[in-house]
């Protein structure tokens, strides 16, 4: 199908675009889950604002032990780029996950964020990193975790004539190990259920752990009931078993054409227990 007739903007400046989104226009950044429901009629804005060019949103940096990528940094850019694989390797990894090349070569990191798909993997990822994502409006900018920011189906903490501006992940430790694993829909490449996870070591014992989880439910989580099984207790497989049972503790597993909520369940176990072994292995 064809999508409605609507206005495009490009706009040269950053507040010149968040002026057009205070009037009402759709921002507009790698276009992978728009245009697909703009051509299907399931969306038709009437005016789009490309924020895909603006060089104000497209860098990745390092700042006070954290770093900065903004919202128009194409997922294969969080792959290959040096400083991320180097400093962040949960985040690079993860993009890697993403759809297929072309995808990756035109989709953003603030795209798919502020989409907010419930199969999506950045958010297992954000979620672990306990990432802070920056919005932005005409009125202003605030600072949200991911844990604030993600709220349900679709949903998040964005208001009105906001955007997702900037995503910052911390700079990992020493010592730290990340793995992001998934079991994907084969078609789409999304998650029926990711994992992310990160480790660190306290001698023989588990230090801090964070894990995320993405595609069990209606949206991304800590799995904090996984973290607390793990956290003293000596790292083995039999703790890393026994912790992961708790994958989907208190969460309601959702049910479709490509796996039953009793599926789901079962692989949010398994995929945990492969996160946490991988980020495991990773951070002698």
């Amino acid at each position: 199908m064809i999508a409605n007739p609507f206005e495009y903007s490009t706009p040269a400046t950053l507040a010149e675009a968040l002026g057009l989104i205070a009037d009402g226009a759709k921002p507009l950044s790698g276009g992978m889950s728009l245009i697909p429901m703009m051509k299907l009629r399931l969306a038709s804005p009437e005016h789009l604002v490309d924020i895909a060019r603006l060089p104000e949103l497209n860098y990745i940096r390092e700042e006070n032990g954290e770093l900065h990528i903004g919202a128009a940094v194409t997922h294969y850019d969080v792959e290959s780029a040096p400083l991320l694989c180097g400093k962040c390797p949960l985040l690079a990894e993860t993009a890697g996950h993403i759809g297929d090349i072309q995808v990756r070569n035109r989709g953003t990191l603030g795209g798919s964020v502020a989409h907010a798909d419930p199969a999506a993997d950045y958010p297992a990822a954000l979620q672990a990193l306990e990432a802070k994502i920056v919005l932005r409006s005409a009125a202003g900018e605030r600072v949200v975790t991911a844990a604030e920011f993600f709220i349900d189906t679709f949903t998040t903490a964005l208001e009105p004539g906001e955007i997702v501006t900037e995503v910052v992940v911390p700079v990992e430790p020493g010592l730290t190990g990340t793995s992001y694993q998934k079991c994907l829909q084969p078609a789409s490449g999304f998650a029926i259920v990711g994992v992310a996870a990160r480790v660190r070591r306290d001698g023989a014992n588990f230090g801090a752990v964070q894990v995320g989880i993405t595609g069990l439910t209606g949206t991304s989580y800590r799995a904090t009931a996984v973290e607390q099984a793990l956290v003293g207790k000596p790292a083995t497989d039999e703790t890393i078993r026994a912790a992961a049972a708790h994958a989907a503790d208190g969460v309601e597993a959702n049910s479709d054409l490509h796996a039953s909520a009793d599926y789901r369940t079962s692989l949010a176990v398994s995929y945990t227990t492969r996160a946490l072994h991988s980020a495991l292995s990773r951070s002698a």
